[in-house]
């Protein structure tokens, strides 16, 4: 039986009522244009027994809003309805961060707010098709480059997003540097060919990453500051190389000064390379902050992770889909709801909030 994984840990100045992260999952049930909704509290309140919940990626700006219905945080009426899901999970005794997602490259105007342009570090389009809700499947454009100066503006919208954050009562926020969106394309060189300060070395590719941890964290402070990598990821169009692993050396000996945690995912479980575990290692060892594991964990991985010492909290992700309860279900080895895949990104209840818990289950 795992003990370890459902006893309190402390992030920051936050106390978790256990060690289990809920991980961050997009599911696209925020309206046409980009607004909260009452299920989405439902959805993270139903949750909140979850030692720390990681929301789905919202957008900073509109021109981080490249997918259709997903939340963004640059409005009033988008800080007030964040407000309303954060209240929730509080009173449930639940944390919760607003992870900050810029779509950068991988997106359409047909999905963005009014004025929402498809930008990135190079004029570089993404393989592939992204879905949108009135002309279905169309190819990724060709993302306009930003501008040195454009590059610092976008790193102020992270900034003001965060500050955002903690008006609508968020714990802290994740900037998302995984999944192939922009702080990743900067990242890695299959889209980042720039020639300026952005581009073209290891100190210049992570130099956005960077800025917008040490900005966020100037902002709103380190404790309440994390950040999401996936070093091996090739999600979103974006190949290995052994080339970029110095880039996430770099980045790991910088980051100890900026946020509370790095979040470290693994993709292999969903067909992507294997993390090496010398990169696993070496963020442990050239970072100082706390380490969070994801990538296709149950209770006996993540518990032997935690007790090694290999890991300070392990997030979970799709467990959490269909099953609310899932903490309860871990620690009592109950069995677990299986998810309807087909409702993962669809508008509406169905696949959403209407999971039963044990209780419902068995009645």
């Amino acid at each position: 039986m795992a003990q370890k994984l459902f006893s309190a840990a402390t992030l920051g100045n936050l106390t978790l009522q256990n060690q289990i992260v809920m991980a961050p999952m997009t599911r696209n049930r925020a309206t046409t244009d980009h607004a909260v909704t009452d299920i989405m509290t439902t959805y993270y309140e139903q949750r909140a027994s979850a030692g720390l919940i990681i929301t789905e990626g919202i957008a900073p700006s509109p021109n981080g809003n490249g997918y259709a219905r997903v939340p963004g945080l640059y409005t009033k009426e988008q800080i007030a309805g964040w407000k309303n899901v954060t209240d929730a999970v509080h009173a449930k005794g639940g944390k919760i961060f607003a992870q900050l997602m810029h779509s950068g490259r991988i997106g359409h105007p047909v999905n963005m707010h009014e004025n929402g342009e498809v930008i990135a570090p190079s004029a570089i389009a993404a393989a592939g098709q992204i879905y949108t809700d009135t002309d279905g499947m169309l190819d990724h454009p060709t993302p306009r480059a930003l501008t040195t100066e454009e590059v610092k503006q976008t790193v102020q919208e992270f900034v003001q997003a965060a500050k955002n954050a903690i008006e609508a009562g968020f714990d802290g926020v994740e900037i998302h540097g995984a999944n192939g969106y922009l702080v990743e394309q900067f990242l890695r060189s299959t889209s980042n060919q720039r020639t300026d300060e952005y581009g073209g070395s290891a100190e210049n590719n992570a130099r956005f990453a960077l800025e917008i941890a040490e900005q966020i964290s100037a902002a709103i402070g380190k404790e309440k500051t994390g950040i999401r990598l996936s070093p091996y990821g090739v999600f979103n169009d974006m190949p290995y190389s052994p080339d970029d692993d110095k880039i996430y050396h770099y980045v790991a000996q910088k980051l100890s000064d900026y946020v509370v945690y790095v979040h470290l995912v693994d993709h292999e479980s969903m067909g992507a390379p294997a993390v090496d575990p010398a990169i696993v290692e070496a963020i442990r060892k050239n970072y100082t902050g706390a380490l969070i594991l994801s990538g296709g964990y149950d209770a006996e991985r993540a518990e032997a992770a935690l007790t090694s010492g290999k890991a300070d909290l392990i997030a979970i992700g799709r467990p959490f889909i269909a099953n609310p309860d899932l903490v309860e279900r871990l620690k009592t080895g109950a069995e677990l709801n299986q998810p309807d895949f087909s409702t993962f990104y669809t508008p509406g209840e169905k696949g959403y909030t209407d999971y039963p818990v044990l209780e419902e289950a068995r009645a």
